[in-house]
Order: structure tokens, then C-alpha cells, then sequence
């Protein structure tokens, strides 16, 4: 049965740094801040913060954030890909794990992003599963240790592009300190569920939504289209502003608002419009979309 708190309570709103990778972090920071986000989620990569960049850079950046009233939610690490790399590889990806720990230390961020590796779930086999758990587990030992949490995109083209694959990969990894980040854009384009029963599937291990649109079209060309292998074959995508594209996220968000769900939501708008107009689109159209979805059960019957 849902509260009236439930439905009131405000989940806070983040920009991915990514989004305005034309600007450098403090200006992204700046623009982030003045649009009215709460946080700003940082890809932990150059331009931006590279996991080289010194940590009292680093200590600098986020008392920079923390003038700006921004909080960092999360850092949108890119490495990982254990299920596919030798052992060399893997201890490789073990110490960019480390420095990117070492980064979310320093800023105080309770969660980062790593990623498992592929191919796409439905071509994965096995040894794919156990190989990504195994260096996993290792990193989540760590995290643990540091009082952060290891976070795994639901992606396509990964281990994990619905949430039976995500259960199917935290099962493999002990079944705890593991979380997910939803990602419906993703979702879609991987052609699986991404509404309700992904939030219900997923139940306490959401612990991350990202935000984007996209749609299906017949051939990749334009600014803003791209390519992926799905279970259809090679499809071509448009990158969209939110509401524009054929993701429909209000499902989801209906049932994140009744699930007592504590994260955040971070907006990755990349469609082909100026960085800080199709930000700023993106945001009024969330609040919009989260406001309507608030209406609709306030109005209907209790359950």
C-alpha cells in the first residue's frame, strides 16, 4: 500500500557531467547548479576526471561542487569489462578500480560505476557470468571496506541489459553489495521490459536511475544516431529529448515513486541540440513527467 509520503517525497535530480563533455568540469558544474539540478554525477574520465587527476585536484573539485550548493551522487566510472579481457587485463582493470575508489573517497561519494563486460545477455555464456563475478566480488570487497557502494549499469551490449541478467550477475557475486542502475534508454534499445516489472524484479538492488530518449529508426546517418547489436540484429538509433523519442519512462517512475525508493535520478540527455538548452529540456520535462505520474495515484483508488 503506497503513503502520501511516498508520493510527496522528492527524489533528488542529477546531470551527468557527460552531458556537457563540451565544457570543462567546473563550467559543467557551474551550468549544472544554475539550471537548478541538485547534484551532478561526474564521468570519472578526460575531460573531465580522469583517474590520474591528483586527489588534491580532485579535493579541490568537490569543494568547488559543494560552493555550488551540488551534490555527487555517484561517479560514472568506465572500467571493469572483466568478462571478456585475459587475466593481465583483469589486473589492469583492478587498478583503475582502485584509483576510481580512491577518487570516490575523497568526494565522500557513496556510489561508483563499473562495468561487467559483454556480449549482450542473450549471447552470453556462462564463463562470461563467472569471470565478471569473480573480479567483481573483488571490488566489492573494497568498496565495502570503504563505505562505497559498486554500482552496475543496466546497459546494452553488457552482461546485464534487463533485470534478469542483473539477478542473474548478483547472484553469481554473493547476492549483496551490489547494486543497479536503471536505465530505460538502455533498456529499450536492448528491446525488454523497463516498466514496472523491472522496478519490481530489481526490488531493493536499484539503487541508480538514469534518464534518456531514445527511438528506433531505419538507417544511422544524422547527427545524433548510432548503431547497436540487439537481439533483432544491427539497429539504428536517434538520440532524443526526453519525450520526444520512444521511451516511455512514466511506468517506471509510477512504480519508483510506490517502491520507497531513496536514490537519485541523473539526466543523460545527448540528443543533437546545444548541451545546456536540451539539459535544461530534459529537467522541466522530468519534473513534468513526475508531477503527472503523482497526479494519476493521488487520483486513483488506494491499493
Amino acid at each position: 500500500m503506497r503513503s502520501g509520503h511516498e508520493l510527496t517525497k522528492k527524489i533528488p535530480l542529477a546531470a551527468f557531467s557527460g552531458s556537457l563533455i563540451d565544457y570543462p568540469l567546473r563550467e559543467a558544474m557551474e551550468i549544472t547548479s544554475e539550471l537548478g539540478f541538485d547534484g551532478i554525477e561526474i564521468a570519472c574520465r578526460s575531460p573531465h576526471l580522469g583517474l590520474d587527476t591528483p586527489l588534491e585536484e580532485v579535493k579541490e573539485l568537490g569543494e568547488y561542487a559543494a560552493e555550488l550548493g551540488l551534490r555527487i551522487p555517484a561517479l560514472a566510472g568506465y572500467t571493469g569489462h572483466f568478462s571478456t579481457l585475459n587475466d593481465e587485463e583483469c589486473e589492469a582493470a583492478l587498478e583503475e578500480f582502485h584509483k576510481l575508489l580512491r577518487i570516490a573517497e575523497v568526494l565522500s561519494v557513496p556510489c561508483i560505476r563499473v562495468f561487467p563486460g559483454g556480449p549482450n545477455a542473450f549471447l552470453a555464456e556462462n564463463q562470461h557470468y563467472e569471470r565478471a563475478a569473480h573480479y567483481l566480488r573483488k571490488c566489492i570487497t573494497e568498496a565495502e571496506e570503504s563505505r562505497v557502494q559498486l554500482l552496475i549499469e543496466i546497459h546494452n551490449q553488457t552482461l546485464v541489459e534487463d533485470a534478469d541478467s542483473a539477478l542473474r550477475l548478483l547472484e553469481l557475486t554473493g547476492g549483496t553489495g551490489l547494486g543497479f542502475i536503471h536505465d530505460a534508454g538502455n533498456m529499450y534499445i536492448s528491446g525488454v521490459d523497463y516498466g514496472e516489472a523491472s522496478v519490481r524484479k530489481l526490488g531493493s538492488h536499484l539503487s541508480h536511475i538514469h534518464i534518456k530518449d531514445e527511438k528506433r529508426i531505419a538507417i544511422e546517418g544524422a547527427e545524433g544516431s548510432f548503431t547497436n547489436r540487439t537481439r533483432h540484429g544491427i539497429e539504428a538509433f536517434m538520440q532524443c529529448r526526453l519525450g520526444e523519442g520512444s521511451v516511455d519512462h512514466r511506468p517506471m517512475l509510477a512504480a519508483v515513486l510506490t517502491s520507497g525508493y531513496a536514490g537519485w535520478i541523473t539526466l543523460e540527455c545527448a540528443a543533437p541540440f546545444p548541451p545546456k538548452e536540451r539539459l535544461a529540456y530534459d529537467l522541466a520535462e522530468i519534473e513534468g513527467q513526475l508531477e503527472a505520474v503523482r497526479e494519476v495515484k493521488r487520483s486513483s483508488p488506494i491499493e
